[in-house]
């Protein structure tokens, strides 16, 4: 049970009074069951500018400091119900920012030091054997208020760390993602897939899985470009990439090898089932229709079709991924020749 304050307290002298001083507008809450040294309290502090908050008990204070998270926390130990240790202790567990965050205690009581050792270990900031004066008490508030100020300025500035750093991880995402994009299609560039194809190539041989590789060349494709001039051309090879991709898993990597031509990787994908998949590629891009309009502002659709060369692991042939490149840039040569608009499989 908090005491009545000694009449032999000193009071703040005038002289001492700043208004507007440099903990003005901060919350401060007086917990203490003694109404008489809750007004003494709030009297001596007034001075300073802060704004008060009153609790009688633990239970309130707890309700008081979930509501308007104060900037520091003034206790009485010894209350009814709920004490100010039980409080100070719930206080600085839940301490995080997904709780109070960080709220100075001091604990004030009549007992001496057995209590302060107590308070002190148990998370109190500060800790004050009432009667006390309140010049002390004005002084250990500034105090509190300072490391309160000091402790949120830290705090923003690890936010704004954090936001920096999750931006900065962001911007380097985008190059990454920058570098290893083809700008015309949006498909992979060349470097990325081979650092790719390094590494499915090193994995199917190391746990014995299969792996496909397909290279695909869009048939006649200079001539598209020449009868229908270049942006369209570029147009054709934006169409072909896109439905090709949709064709294939999403695990599966297709990128853009070079002028017309695209790549396709397709992990865990056996012989059988990549040239099922080279043939939804190829009836897709044949089933394409683009509108061409000329310049006289006539329109007409405009077809395309491609010619596929697959190659597989496992093969004994094929040891290298440069042989697995290899060998379906044959079958690629081998489609061609064939008439176009057809698949090749390597066969050893």
């Amino acid at each position: 049970m908090g005491t009545t304050p000694d009449s032999s307290n000193k009071r703040m002298p005038e002289g001492g009074r700043r208004a507007g001083s440099e903990g003005a507008g901060r919350t401060v809450l007086i917990v203490d069951d003694d109404p008489t040294h809750v007004q003494h309290v709030r009297e001596g502090l007034a001075p300073q500018g802060y704004r008060f908050r009153e609790a009688r008990d633990g239970a309130q204070a707890l309700s008081a400091i979930r509501e308007h998270r104060p900037d520091l926390i003034l206790m009485d130990v010894e209350m009814p119900g709920l004490g100010g240790v039980e409080v100070c202790r719930i206080v600085k567990a839940n301490a995080g920012e997904g709780g109070f965050g960080f709220i100075p205690v001091i604990l004030m009581t009549a007992r001496q030091a057995a209590g302060k050792v107590e308070g002190l270990e148990l998370g109190a900031d500060d800790y004050l054997v009432k009667p006390f004066d309140m010049l002390e008490l004005s002084a250990r508030v500034k105090s509190m208020l300072r490391l309160k100020a000091l402790q949120d300025a830290l705090i923003e500035k690890n936010r704004e760390l954090d936001r920096a750093n999750k931006e900065l991880a962001r911007k380097r995402e985008e190059l990454l993602t920058l570098s290893r994009t083809d700008p015309l299609t949006s498909l992979s560039n060349r470097r990325y897939f081979e650092e790719r194809l390094a590494e499915e190539f090193a994995r199917a041989r190391r746990y014995r899985s299969p792996l496909s590789l397909v290279m695909l060349d869009i048939d006649h494709f200079k001539r598209i470009n020449d009868t229908y001039g270049h942006p369209f051309g570029d147009e054709v090879l934006r169409a072909v990439a896109l439905v090709s991709r949709t064709r294939l898993r999403e695990v599966d990597l297709l990128a853009r090898y070079g002028g017309e031509e695209l790549i396709a990787l397709l992990p865990e994908t056996s012989p059988a089932d990549a040239l099922r998949a080279c043939e939804r590629v190829r009836e897709a891009i044949e089933s394409l229709r683009l509108d061409y309009r000329a310049s006289d502002g006539t329109s007409q659709k405009v077809s395309c079709t491609a010619s596929l060369g697959l190659a597989s692991l496992p093969s004994v042939p094929l040891q290298t991924a440069e042989d697995l490149l290899r060998a379906a840039d044959e079958c690629l040569y081998k489609a061609k020749e064939a008439g176009r608009n057809r698949v090749r499989q390597y066969e050893e």
